[in-house]
């Protein structure tokens, strides 16, 4: 009955007219927005509207959180969502916002004691206890640039797909339909960005220049990460050089990039 009702709930939400300001937002900012299929843009706006209304956002650090912090932040996450059943991130209620990067403090655990880390300066993060942390010049810039491989936001909403089934691992729910699909879903999945996954620290041992960040080298997690930054980003590169894992990625996010418009001088105009 939960379900039902949360489903009838956003169903509700979605149908709501789609104001013109945010719409605005999106033509000035968001290049991708223009690039989408009509369908695909009011699909997006839908989705827009039921993070807004679920996900809380807080500035820190003086950010200030206006509609443009919102709906920019928004728009990016919700990508990763279109043509998908979704849950909009179920584990997230709050995201976090600062002006630019900023200072972490971390700790881990060595020999049974906790050490305090040295500060990092980062531009994102995402906490599976609820939140995603955001430099907001960098998302703005995320949005601007289509086509640089670099998304911060893309970047900490798919750590939060891979962590809705535990920690991020690189393993996001694959789903299927039964017990054997699920297995062939994952065992592929396996295989194929395992594989990547090795032959990115192999290039980079070999100082060979390679289409995937080098962030992506770090563990299973952050390569899933950064290979759906360059999925969405760097398409055709990515298919070319990597084509199980563009093949792998376009299963699971239900989209083909390669379809959608290429950006044109006026949107590039637009978003500067």
């Amino acid at each position: 009955m939960f379900g039902f009702l949360k489903k009838r709930r956003r169903d509700s939400i979605r149908s709501r007219p789609f104001p013109s300001e945010w719409r605005d937002i999106l033509l000035r900012r968001y290049s991708m927005y223009s690039r989408l299929p009509p369908e695909d843009r009011r699909e997006l706006e839908g989705h827009i509207h039921v993070f807004l209304e679920e996900k809380q956002f807080e500035g820190c650090g003086g950010q200030e959180i206006t509609d443009e912090v919102k709906v920019l932040i928004a728009a990016q996450a919700c990508l990763l969502l279109l043509h998908r059943d979704t849950d909009y991130y179920p584990d997230l209620k709050t995201v976090l916002v600062y002006p630019s990067t900023y200072v972490a403090r971390t700790h881990w655990r060595e020999e049974q004691e906790i050490t305090d880390r040295r500060s990092r300066a980062r531009l994102g993060e995402s906490w599976q206890a609820g939140a995603v942390v955001l430099a907001w010049d960098a998302a703005l810039a995320g949005a601007a640039d289509p086509a640089d491989g670099q998304n911060v936001v893309l970047h900490e909403f798919a750590h939060q797909l891979d962590q809705e089934n535990g920690m991020a691992d690189g393993f996001p729910p694959l789903g299927g339909s039964g017990l054997l699909e699920r297995f062939g879903r994952y065992a592929a999945w396996a295989r194929i960005l395992g594989n990547e996954f090795r032959q990115l620290n192999l290039a980079l041992e070999h100082n060979l220049e390679t289409v995937l960040r080098d962030y992506g080298a770090q563990n299973p997690a952050e390569f899933f990460a950064v290979a759906t930054e360059c999925f969405f980003e760097k398409p055709a590169q990515l298919k070319e050089r990597h084509p199980a894992l563009f093949a792998e990625l376009k299963e699971f996010y239900r989209q083909d990039p390669l379809l959608y418009a290429p950006a044109s001088p006026e949107t590039n105009e637009h978003a500067a």
